[in-house]
């Protein structure tokens, strides 16, 4: 089973997933078409990715015009940061905030046009999402972690950062 919510962000979700724990350990499922299709999602999803970072990193924050993510932690804890990034809309620069972590198995349904970063709260973050296309680096965008026309809040001054992250850049 998985519980769906809506979030203050047009079309992002926040989805819980059920999971077993016992003496052993735990068992989670984190996709299952069908499951997901039940609660109204029906993004096919094409390509899955994972991105491993340390403390301090910040990744993103990434998208582009035509991609649907899956996001979830697979190990430690990450500051998971989505901007509405659509200029024709309303909610322009809007943007909201989430904790992911191994231990509460949340995961975000982020739809196109909205990019998405994650800043690593552990030593050790895996970062896992599936995607609705390809990559294409061509077609993607950038914005800066703290571009000030969004206010982003992020618990961090001074990340580490990819030279991509440092300067932002529009495709």
């Amino acid at each position: 089973m998985i519980e769906v919510s809506k979030t203050k962000l047009n079309n992002v979700l926040l989805i819980k997933p059920s999971f077993f724990e016992d003496h052993r350990g735990e068992y989670v499922e984190l996709y299952n078409r069908e499951l997901y299709r039940s609660k109204g999602i029906s993004v096919d999803f094409v390509q899955d990715d994972i991105s491993i970072a340390t403390r301090g990193v910040i990744k993103g924050i990434h998208g582009d015009l035509s991609t649907w993510k899956l996001i979830s932690c697979l190990y430690g804890k990450f500051y998971l940061v989505v901007v509405n990034n659509d200029e024709e809309s309303k909610d322009f620069g809007k943007w909201e905030s989430f904790t992911l972590s191994d231990v509460n198995k949340h995961q975000i349904l982020v739809p196109p046009k909205h990019g998405n970063g994650h800043l690593c709260l552990t030593d050790k973050c895996i970062f896992q999402y599936k995607q609705s296309t390809c990559y294409d680096p061509t077609g993607q965008f950038t914005i800066r972690w703290n571009d000030p026309r969004f206010k982003i809040w992020w618990p961090i001054k001074d990340p580490i950062l990819s030279q991509r992250d440092e300067k932002g850049r529009y495709v």
